[in-house]
């Protein structure tokens, strides 16, 4: 049997989504409200240096990239990364990672759909924000449940909006700095050297703005996930992984590069709201009418399209745990369509609670939540990370199982992106915003690791059950034919 026919027997879901929806998804997760928005944080650190750590950031997804696409192309299993940990690290870290990873997503989830309602309100102030939660979460909860090629299909949509909008973006702005726009002149690279320098904050300021480039490319990991429901898993998530990560490079390296350019680094940090945004600022200048407008558009399909694909990963993840016995049957079963319609729900759930958290309490408990999530979505790289090298160990010792794409340089990459990957990780505990990473994140790892010994328990007495019921059905039935 081979790992596609196993892959589709084990979960029951769907093979129908195609390459360049699996890559518009990959890119989707990836490419959100940090780059329209939320750069200043970066910039704020390392001034225009900042362009050159997206370019160190993506390195490293790139490596993780590579290594997700070797493993997933010789086991497109329903799980994805998570599986992968529990066939090459063993049950507790497969355990941990995936249900540390379903906490971080439903947690993401919340804060995308709550930030979906606040713009919203930017053309209805006056609308409860509640509302707009509701009507948003119903919307992705709906699009998740159709069939996946539905998903792939209004995912691709999603993602295309906010590609395109970059692609103009840069394009208007390499315009505007070399040619100029109307009355402006050319705005030239004076923007690099000026304010302080190339890095303003020195050393300390890059090391410090290297977790915010990192995290950008957090959600690249989501195209493992898509392994068991493509139709041609090692062509299609090798190549989509590939893609995916080329083009965020592009887009984050030269979207930086060209907001460095047209707006002093000094006012871009005091950047906050759409209608300041460089890239309402730039359209602006070169004559896009309802510049704004545009781009509160866009940022709310940003949100969207991240809620959109961060349910389909914790619904799979969820799936996955429950095939593997460490969350309840019913979660593990699909519908007619091969739609995992239980964890689907189950997930919706927690994003539920999760909006409502970051709605009424935001300034107490959904930092702690975030806090949680960032630290575990930087845990779930380092065991991605170890898990290769295990894979390696293995595929070493039968060379029959080489896969089809491989990580270039392992197990020497590897090794490298994991001790990179420890070093962000480490100085998340010195970013300010970022400064409840280490406070919620260890505490919440701790408590899903103490609960697999709960769980591995009460696995072991229902098989044990099931045995016992399974030798009594003969004997019954040759007890009920003797004459």
């Amino acid at each position: 049997m081979t790992d596609n026919a196993a892959g589709r027997e084990d979960s029951g879901l769907d093979r129908s989504l195609g390459s360049r929806q699996i890559t518009m998804l990959a890119v989707g997760g990836a490419l959100g409200t940090g780059l329209f928005l939320g750069s200043s944080l970066a910039m704020s650190m390392a001034g225009p240096s900042v362009t050159v750590l997206y370019l160190v950031g993506a390195l490293c997804a790139i490596a993780l990239a590579y290594a997700l696409a070797e493993m997933t192309s010789a086991h497109p299993e329903a799980g994805g990364f998570g599986r992968l940990a529990d066939r090459y690290l063993g049950p507790l870290a497969g355990y941990v990672q995936r249900w540390c990873y379903w906490g971080c997503l439903v947690v993401t989830i919340g804060g995308e759909i709550v930030a979906a309602g606040i713009y919203l309100r930017f053309w209805w102030p006056d609308l409860p924000l509640w509302v707009p939660v509701v009507i948003f979460t119903l919307f992705i909860t709906l699009v998740n449940c159709a069939a996946v090629s539905v998903f792939g299909e209004v995912e691709y949509w999603f993602a295309l909006v906010k590609v395109l909008a970059v692609v103009l973006f840069i394009g208007f702005g390499v315009t505007f700095v070399f040619f100029g726009a109307g009355d402006h002149p050319a705005a030239g690279l004076g923007g690099w050297t000026e304010h302080g320098g190339f890095a303003p904050n020195g050393l300390k300021g890059m090391l410090l703005a290297l977790t915010v480039t990192t995290l950008a490319y957090g959600g690249t990991e989501a195209v493992a996930m898509t392994a068991a429901e493509s139709k041609d898993p090692g062509r299609d998530v090798p190549r989509a992984a590939r893609g995916a990560v080329l083009r965020l490079l592009l887009f984050y390296v030269l979207g930086t590069a060209v907001i460095v350019s047209i707006m002093p680094w000094t006012e871009t940090v005091q950047v906050s709201g759409v209608q300041q945004s460089p890239f309402v600022r730039l359209f602006s200048l070169v004559g896009v009418p309802a510049a704004a407008d545009i781009m509160n558009a866009v940022v709310l399909t940003a949100a969207l399209s991240a809620a959109n694909i961060n349910l389909y990963v914790a619904s799979r993840m969820m799936h996955s745990l429950s095939l593997s016995g460490y969350a309840p049957r019913a979660l593990g079963r699909t519908s007619d369509r091969r739609i995992p319609l239980p964890a689907v729900l189950a997930s919706a759930v927690g994003l539920i609670a999760a909006s409502v958290v970051s709605a009424v309490s935001p300034d107490t408990a959904f930092p702690v939540l975030l806090g949680a999530a960032l630290f575990t979505g930087m845990v779930t790289w380092l065991l991605i990370f170890a898990t290769h090298l295990a894979f390696r160990r293995a595929g070493a010792e039968d060379p029959t199982q080489r896969p089809t794409v491989r990580l270039p340089g392992a197990p020497f990459t590897t090794v490298l992106a994991m001790a990179f990957t420890l070093l962000v990780l480490v100085l998340t505990g010195f970013v300010d915003a970022f400064s409840l990473a280490w406070q919620a994140g260890v505490p919440f790892i701790a408590v899903v690791a103490l609960s697999y010994v709960l769980v591995t328990r009460r696995r072991q007495r229902t098989q044990v059950t099931e045995r016992l019921a399974r030798t009594a059905e003969p004997a019954a039935g040759a007890t009920s034919a003797r004459p």
